[in-house]
Parts: C-alpha cells; structure tokens; sequence
C-alpha cells in the first residue's frame, strides 16, 4: 500500500514539472536567421550543407545570450532584404552595412564589426595607387548589390565597373585574367589571397571608406518597427563584448580587433 501511494503522490509532482518544463519551452524565443552563405571567412556554406564564419559564430552567441532558439536560413544576397520584408527570417546576420538607403527598407542593431575596404590586382599589375586616376580605364569587379560596388560606382567613375552575384563569381574572373582589379572587404579579399588560387594576386591598398555609403559598420538588420527585437540583440552584442565571448570568436578568424573604432 505505501508503494502503491508514493507512486500516486509522484505522478503529480511530475506532471507538474513536465507542464513546467513544457511552458519554458513554449517560452523561449524562437528566431530565423538569414544570412548569405557565400562570403568566407563571414559566413559561408561548406561541402556537406553546414554554416560556418564569424557572422554565424557571432549569431549563434547572441543567440545563446538572448536564450533564443535560433535557425539559420540561407539567401541569396540580391534578395536578402525582400526575404527579410517577407518574414522569410527575423534577422539578417550577413556582413551588412548600416546604410541611410537600406534604413528606409530595415531597422538596424548597433555594428558587430567595421573593417576597411581594399583594392586587390594582379601580381603582374601596373596599377601604381587606388586613385580614381589610377583606376581610369580599368575593369573593376565587385559584389553587386554591395555598398562596395556602390562606392566602386561613385568614386571610380572613368573605370567599368562590372558586378557580380557573390564574390565567388569575381574571384574567378580575378583568376582567369578578366579584371584589372576588385574591391571587397579587406578581410575577405585576404581571405582570398591565402588560398591557392588567390596566389595570382596582391592587395593594392585599403581604401578609407566613405561615411555616406558605408555607413557607420556592419549590424543586424531587422524588420522596421521591431524595436524590442533590436534592442535584445543590441544588449546581447554589448554582453559578448563584455563577457569575453566576442573576443573568442574574433580570434578564431581574425589577429586583430575587427569592432573597430
């Protein structure tokens, strides 16, 4: 009989803490991430269909501070923004730039990251500086959609500009001999470089980056109005700045501080 009623008075008590645990799991924030897949070492796509780079790592410790379930959705960059509108995913960690155009589409966290812009040729290239002067009658190459092709536009006006759907694309181009030169993040043109087929090629210089078109640095776009979503991120990112963890992460890709100034 003593038997029969302990397992009677248990049954409840852990009906209770089932039901417990089954509302904190109802309660835990659940999030859609998108980024790109394509641009290394920020976030790229490896062979067997998993994410890896810095933007990832950083979305998953955001995510782990927020104590949010987080899901990563891949999307291709050119599109990334009306996937985004189209609440495809809640939040876009793909190496964005905080732009005054792309704020009237998206609401922005505070930058995760600022690094320069740079000018990559070729080993045997003549190009002797990264002056509009410089660069006139040369074919550029550049990500589309990308406030690097933007800025290529605007500043090296006397130069054909040609873009391209991912980095991949003008990496190859840049191998096969049909570019002069292209304009990228200096850590992913760096990136480049240290691989076997980036052995073709040098970077010119780093190039000071125009507040107009790049914006203040990189952040976590949002839909517009989602302001308690933003403001979680912005105190997880403030959290992994302090705590150590965004450190840990910055070096595992990087030898310096990409945050910035």
């Amino acid at each position: 009989m003593r038997i029969t009623r302990r397992i009677a008075l248990a049954l409840p008590a852990a009906a209770l803490a089932l039901a417990v645990g089954s509302a904190h799991a109802q309660d835990m924030m659940k999030l859609k991430i998108g980024t790109e897949g394509a641009y290394p070492p920020f976030n790229n796509l490896t062979a067997d269909g998993s994410l890896e780079g810095f933007d990832v790592d950083i979305a998953k410790a955001l995510c782990e501070e927020m104590k949010a379930e987080c899901e990563f959705v891949t999307q291709d960059w050119d599109g990334i923004i009306p996937a985004l509108q189209a609440g495809k995913f809640d939040a876009i960690v793909a190496s964005m730039s905080i732009t005054e155009d792309r704020k009237k589409q998206v609401d922005f966290t505070n930058k995760y990251y600022n690094t320069p812009p740079a000018l990559v040729v070729p080993n045997e290239s003549d190009i002797a500086g990264t002056s509009p002067e410089d660069l006139a009658g040369k074919v550029i190459g550049a990500q589309g959609s990308t406030t690097h092709a933007n800025f290529a536009e605007t500043t090296f006006t006397d130069s054909d500009v040609k873009v391209y759907p991912t980095a991949e694309e003008y990496k190859l181009d840049m191998v096969n001999g049909r570019l002069d030169a292209v304009i990228d993040d200096i850590i992913v043109l760096q990136e480049f470089l240290d691989s076997e087929d980036g052995a073709c090629c040098k970077v010119l210089g780093t190039l000071t980056p125009r507040e107009d078109i790049y914006g203040p640095g990189i952040g976590i776009a949002v839909r517009q109005g989602e302001d308690e979503l933003r403001e979680k991120l912005n105190a997880a990112i403030t959290a992994i700045r302090e705590n150590g963890k965004y450190k840990e992460i910055n070096d595992k890709y990087f030898s310096f501080d990409v945050y910035g100034d």
